[in-house]
């Protein structure tokens, strides 16, 4: 109650409920703004892993689609993720460019042609009708956010599968053997050494678990360098899952793995065994055996075989002193030693790792040297296992990949080139960089 003298501007009844409105209005405002900016965070992690899945999606795509099929994947993608009717049209194949990525002034360039790299832009914006609505924030007139993420992938070839060993099975090397800078060896399951190995600083030695490393008793103490070279990690060896694939391309002549040096069709060779005068430089051949492809096309000694590509269902069988240079040779038998060799087979020039000269050997089977190989600058590309004894000097360079297992003999220099083997047949890996 005022008193008689209190006027009712003077008095301050009531004072509290004012300040408490006033209270309540700026907690709302706050609580707002937090609940509102949560949403847009979520709202963000949300398109960019969208968006970042479809980019991944359509450079994978784009090994073997065009451009155009290969963005519809990424719209695709991106409309699983954020399904349509709840989010509108994030991605569009307008916003899927492919190009180049420079990893050193880490810039994209454009190029439709590109399967290198890809720059996707995702987009909730009133121009698509699909902006990050607002909450309590509308009573302030803010009725939503717009929102713009983007994403690009580029592929890389891990420097392991274009020169070294690597084996989704065991890797076994005996002793004696020296492994210079830059040589990889990675198996997915363990890789086995016995002992006096040099591992030069900068080689890797790699597997899923480093617990599962074989070693004498002697271990690390015999094997000098060893124990700075380990690495642990599991690959997913794409280039052994897709050899069906590129030998189907191969027999089609296809330009994307056809060698530069091979024109015209495949020719046939008369028999099974094939001499120095049986075989012409910068010709394809094809040969079939019978039934099953259980019997073997024979390169007879000293046989050279110069920029040839040759596909056989037939085992190959390399004779003493056979030489192989500038060429792909590929065996569609599945036998263990669908490539076999007797003494002094020699793959690739010795060139000290010019461009040029190189072999790709390809089989869906294994392959078996077992005395004296030579390898400069070239790959072996087997589904099944690799077992070799090369000569003491005689590998400068080497890919060796296999679906099964990779074993060496002793006394081997494994040098490395890191050039010279630009036709190595590789499957992309990707990587997020922007």
């Amino acid at each position: 109650m005022m008193s008689n003298r209190e006027t009712f501007a003077q008095s301050e009844s009531g004072a509290a409920s004012f300040f408490s409105f006033f209270l309540l209005l700026a907690l709302m405002m706050v609580g707002g703004y937090a609940i509102d900016v949560q949403n847009l965070m979520n709202e963000r992690t949300r398109l960019q892993i969208a968006v970042d899945a479809a980019a991944h999606a359509a450079l994978l795509a784009r090994e073997t689609m065009n451009a155009a099929d290969a963005a519809q994947v990424a719209v695709r993608v991106a409309q699983e993720n954020m399904p349509e009717g709840q989010y509108g049209t994030p991605i569009t194949a307008g916003d899927v460019v492919f190009g180049v990525w420079d990893p050193v002034t880490l810039s994209f360039t454009a190029n439709a042609n590109s399967r290198a790299a890809v720059y996707v832009t995702a987009s909730r914006v009133d121009e698509r009708n699909n902006p990050v609505p607002t909450h309590l924030l509308r009573i302030l007139g803010i009725n939503d956010w717009q929102l713009i993420r983007s994403a690009v992938f580029t592929t890389y070839y891990p420097t392991c599968l274009r020169e070294g060993f690597v084996a989704n099975g065991v890797v076994d090397l005996q002793s004696n053997n020296t492994y210079t800078n830059g040589f990889c060896i990675h198996s997915n399951e363990y890789v086995s050494l016995n002992s006096n190995n040099t591992f030069e600083p900068g080689t890797v030695v790699s597997m899923t678990d480093l617990d599962d490393l074989e070693l004498p008793n002697s271990g690390y103490e015999s094997n000098d360098g060893l124990e700075q070279a380990l690495r642990e990690g599991s690959w997913n060896i794409r280039i052994v899952r897709r050899i069906e694939q590129l030998i189907t391309k191969l027999e089609n002549l296809d330009p994307d793995v056809k060698p530069d040096y091979i024109n015209g069709v495949f020719q046939t060779f008369k028999d099974n065994r094939v001499s120095d005068e049986e075989i012409n430089n910068g010709v394809a051949y094809r040969f079939t055996c019978g039934t099953g492809g259980n019997s073997t096309l024979y390169f007879e000694n000293d046989v050279p075989i110069r920029r040839n590509l040759i596909v056989t269902n037939c085992k190959i069988s390399y004779g003493n002193g056979v030489t192989i240079e500038d060429a792909v040779i590929v065996s569609k038998s599945k036998a263990p030693d669908s490539q076999n060799s007797s003494a002094g087979l020699v793959v690739g020039k010795d060139d000290n790792c010019e461009p040029g000269g190189d072999v790709q050997l390809v089989t869906l089977g294994g392959m078996k040297f077992t005395s004296d190989l030579h390898i400069y600058g070239s790959q072996l590309l087997a589904q099944g296992d690799i077992e070799f004894s090369a000569n003491a000097n005689g590998v400068e360079g080497a890919a060796m990949v296999a679906g099964g297992t990779i074993s060496g003999t002793s006394n081997m220099s494994m040098s490395f080139c890191g050039t010279g083997m630009e036709n190595n047949f590789q499957a992309s890996y990707f990587k997020l960089v922007q």
